[in-house]
């Protein structure tokens, strides 16, 4: 068992039951009012009418004059609306939850969030043109088709879709509920911001409300793709990971055994008395141990040989023996040497 530190960071056993949206009758009534009201207000601006002038009645008030205190808060705050920063936040957050519950869902949510967009409020934005407050030319005009790119509000967009996509991937009702309303309170703050600070019409606002959750509604037809992407990347890990733990076998010289497979012990043992070199009767001796082995696959006798002598000097069985000169018996002087003759012993006695 761990017992450092980090054995709270290990990750879930079982990845949480996590039930994913559908398109309920409930979301499509939702879908297709919004998309109605997001179609009214691109109407009601190139038609240029009240909403048009309710744009600049709110621009001539110029709110960052009547309240300046706020302005340097207001800077910060409007960060939250910035692709960039947020995408990178919430990114973080859900690799975390990716790497707990072992699923790329989250980060694969918040991929194709972000894709849809950049295509359908980046289309409307260069298609319409629209100029900014600050950059307006005539008083009362839209301002629409002068290469201008604010219409949506991008900021207002990313906040709803960057936020609200906490809420889509809660995993219990309570969370959804509080980041829903989280995300609702930071996407109509920044919204209102970029109005307070003159770079957005409050149509743009509006428009910008309406794109992001629109993204978010239709979300749940984009789960099937989804979870094909989540599949493929996870059959490419496994034939990667199949690929790694395949060795290349080193390479066998000539007349050396070669590899057998595991598991096939009785075989290898077969190619390696085959392919064992015959012994030269001049340089071994003639006799050979044979010792009897028990082995898990049964018992056969298996020759065992005496290693070859040293090279460049003889075995000891082929060595001369040496005598040495004379008798090894150390000298006695009551011993007389073969061949010779024994001296007179003295007669006892008188």
């Amino acid at each position: 068992m761990r017992t450092d530190i980090f054995a709270r960071l290990d990750r879930e056993p079982e990845p949480p039951k996590i039930e994913t949206p559908r398109m309920s009758r409930h979301r499509i009534a939702l879908f297709g009012g919004t998309l109605a009201f997001y179609l009214a207000i691109v109407i009601a601006v190139l038609m240029s009418s009240w909403l048009v002038t309710l744009d600049w009645k709110v621009m001539l008030f110029r709110p960052y004059q009547q309240w300046p205190e706020i302005h340097a808060f207001l800077d910060y705050y409007v960060v939250l609306g910035q692709r960039g920063p947020t995408a990178v936040m919430v990114a973080c957050w859900l690799g975390w939850r990716s790497w707990r519950q072992h699923t790329l869902r989250p980060l694969l949510t918040l991929g194709a969030s972000l894709l849809l967009l950049n295509a359908t409020v980046g289309a409307v934005k260069y298609g319409l043109g629209r100029l900014g407050p600050h950059y307006a030319t005539q008083i009362g005009s839209a301002e629409l088709f002068a290469g201008g790119d604010i219409f949506p509000s991008g900021h207002t967009a990313n906040a709803v879709v960057t936020w609200g996509i906490l809420a889509y991937l809660a995993a219990t009702p309570r969370a959804r509920r509080y980041l829903s309303a989280m995300s609702a309170v930071v996407s109509l703050g920044v919204g209102l911001t970029t109005v307070y600070l003159g770079t957005h019409w409050l149509s743009d606002v509006v428009l910008g409300w309406a794109a992001g959750l629109l993204i978010l509604l239709g979300l749940p037809w984009c789960e099937p793709m989804i979870t094909r992407a989540e599949n493929w990347i996870f059959a490419a890990r496994e034939r990667l990971s199949a690929r790694s733990r395949l060795v290349p076998a080193p390479p066998v010289a000539a007349g050396d055994p070669q590899p057998v497979p595991a598991g096939q012990p009785a075989a290898a043992e077969a190619a390696r008395d085959q392919v064992r070199p015959p012994v030269a009767a001049d340089s071994r001796p003639a006799a050979v141990a044979v010792a009897v082995v028990t082995t898990a696959a049964g018992s056969r006798p298996r020759a065992h040989t005496t290693p070859p002598a040293h090279q460049g000097h003889p075995a000891r069985s082929e060595r001369t023996p040496v005598t040495p000169a004379g008798s090894r018996r150390p000298p006695h002087a009551d011993r007389t040497p073969r061949g010779g003759t024994a001296p007179a012993r003295p007669v006892a006695g008188g």
